[in-house]
């Protein structure tokens, strides 16, 4: 069964005053165990990222449901901590269960609004304990619809295979990336664009 995992990443970035600063950024993704989640925010990354970055922490998260927005104004996420009031057969009392869900929105109000829309189909009575932001900056949705190709889903396989303590220079996406898992933590880098005709 999927779970999904919130991946922290680091890495150096050119911020708008020119100066360079190391960031952290949290990305969420749906996976089956910590192997394939850390498989996933590299594949995911390969096109998003610049340069270097080291996959700082992967935890598995309680979210029950993702709720995304296709539109432009979403640009957050929103943690919802909601209770399922259900009657306990037992003592004949309610009694009250929490789950969590991650929601995009633009802001507070679209958080709740558009969790209310997709709790409609939900058959039980529910009350809304919490909205909190948090600091994810996207969430990769794995898709059978997104009908990947064989060199993208060996890429995959192979990152997933790399073993810890190994260190592996592979070709993906068009970009010759060495993925080094001898230290603590997994770094990523790319070799820039003049440096792979040598190669």
């Amino acid at each position: 069964m999927k779970s999904w995992f919130e991946c922290t990443l680091k890495y150096n970035k050119v911020m708008e005053n020119g100066i360079n600063k190391n960031v952290s950024e949290k990305y969420v993704v749906d996976a089956v165990s910590f192997t394939e989640a850390e498989a996933r925010i590299i594949y995911e990354m390969f096109d998003h990222s610049v340069g270097e970055f080291i996959v700082w922490d992967i935890k598995r998260t309680n979210y029950a449901k993702v709720f995304p927005s296709d539109k432009e104004s979403a640009d957050r996420w929103f943690k919802c901590k909601v209770g399922f009031i259900s009657l306990d057969e037992k003592s004949g009392c309610e009694k009250m269960t929490s789950a969590y869900m991650l929601v995009q929105a633009a802001d507070l109000r679209d958080a709740v609004k558009k969790l209310d829309e997709g709790m409609k189909c939900t058959m039980a009575d529910y009350q809304i304990g919490s909205v909190t932001e948090t600091a994810i900056l996207d969430v990769f949705v794995y898709s059978d619809e997104r009908h990947e190709s064989k060199t993208d889903s060996a890429a995959r396989k192979l990152v997933e295979s790399i073993s810890k303590g190994d260190v592996v220079t592979i070709s993906a996406a068009g970009k010759s990336v060495t993925i080094d898992k001898t230290g603590d933590k997994t770094t990523v880098s790319s070799v820039p664009d003049y440096k792979q005709n040598i190669l």
